[in-house]
């Protein structure tokens, strides 16, 4: 969600669209995956789920995206969390289509952090990618180059895929889950790189928004967002000040040693609101971030999910609303559920049983015929 000040300055904008056309003559090994043994991939209570390949691509100096074939070995007990109607989704059929999904990170989200995702739906048969922006890959222009470089890297890898069929001849179809503003301007950006490619968006069979997004281009929102990464914190304590001292957000007595770390917090959070308060405004960040969310008000006919919570400190939950109530108005097919108590991007943690219901719901409408979905 967040975007540093260098990168929204920069000639060399992230959210700018590559103007490049993506070859689709040969196939990178990053999306060359065997599809997964649908007679193995639901042990989900006797297998360890891990997503490996021949060819990983794990160069520390650009850790780009973690894509993998699904294999399955059996080093420990895993519970992945669910409703125990996975086989019933139909992802693992030997004639169905293949389906990708594509897991868009938070501002300074790890690999490891989405492996539990990953994990889930591998668990379904659906083969996922990861790609995370790590915070120091916002900083300078020279790193700010890179992250544009690797998203664009990510959109030929997407489209070198979509342009190809499997040698049985099966439909490929993507998802794409997305994490707080910041997997949903890359979204946004990768939606404009395909614009000209409507045999991708035609591939684009569901939208996932988890913990956003936030439509207007809010200095408060950016801030709170880049605060939140930058001390490794999913949800800003935001002290209440009462007639009995300062109150933690359940209502406890802070002491001393808990009101540094928070004052600590409260300083960098208006630092970087009056610091947004500029940024924001520059015409050249300003245009390129109205393009990208009117590219974002303008999906794909497939249907969307919002996954938020109205507990959330970084992204309002009013601001969700007012999105899914502008996509409904335009037509689109809309689901969403308020965890109501959930940090931001916390929900599957909090809710797992919940949120893993929510998104079975949600995928089994994404396997309907368009004519069914009505």
């Amino acid at each position: 969600m967040e975007a540093p000040a260098r990168l929204l300055a920069s000639r060399h904008l992230l959210l700018v669209p590559s103007k490049r056309s993506f070859p689709i003559s040969s196939l990178s090994p990053l999306l060359r995956n065997p599809s997964p043994n649908p007679k193995n991939v639901f042990r989900r209570h006797s297998s360890n789920f891990s997503l490996s390949s021949s060819r990983h691509f794990s160069n520390p100096r650009n850790p780009f995206l973690s894509i993998s074939s699904v294999h399955l070995s059996s080093h420990r007990s895993v519970d992945v969390a669910g409703d125990g109607d996975d086989r019933g989704l139909g992802f693992c059929s030997e004639r169905g289509p293949i389906w990708t999904v594509v897991l868009l990170g938070w501002l300074g989200a790890e690999e490891k952090h989405l492996k539990r995702y990953a994990e889930m739906y591998a668990a379904k048969g659906i083969r996922p990618v990861r790609f995370v922006v790590p915070v120091r890959e916002t900083v300078g222009l020279d790193l700010c180059r890179r992250l544009e470089d690797r998203i664009e890297r990510l959109a030929g890898e997407i489209a070198a895929w979509c342009g190809e069929s499997e040698v049985d001849g099966r439909e490929r179809r993507l998802i794409f889950h997305t994490f707080s503003n910041t997997g949903w301007l890359i979204y946004g950006v990768l939606l404009q790189n395909f614009q000209s490619r409507n045999d991708i968006i035609k591939k684009i069979k569901g939208c996932i928004v988890d913990s956003a997004p936030s439509a207007e281009i809010s200095p408060q929102v950016w801030a709170a967002g880049y605060c939140a990464a930058m001390l490794k914190r999913g949800n800003s304590s935001f002290l209440e000040t009462t007639e009995g001292g300062k109150l933690d957000g359940r209502g406890n007595k802070l002491n001393t040693r808990d009101m540094i770390p928070a004052l600590i917090e409260m300083i960098t959070l208006k630092l970087l609101e009056l610091f947004f308060a500029v940024i924001l405004l520059l015409p050249y960040a300003n245009q390129r971030l109205t393009s990208v969310i009117s590219t974002l008000k303008d999906q794909p006919p497939c249907p969307q999910l919002y996954l938020y919570s109205s507990a959330d400190k970084v992204i309002p939950a009013h601001a969700v609303e007012s999105f899914i109530q502008e996509q409904k108005a335009l037509g689109k097919i809309v689901f969403s559920h308020d965890f109501g108590l959930s940090p931001h991007v916390d929900h599957f943690r909090t809710f797992p049983h919940i949120y893993s219901a929510k998104l079975n719901e949600f995928l089994r409408h994404c396997c309907m015929p368009m004519a069914q979905k009505g």
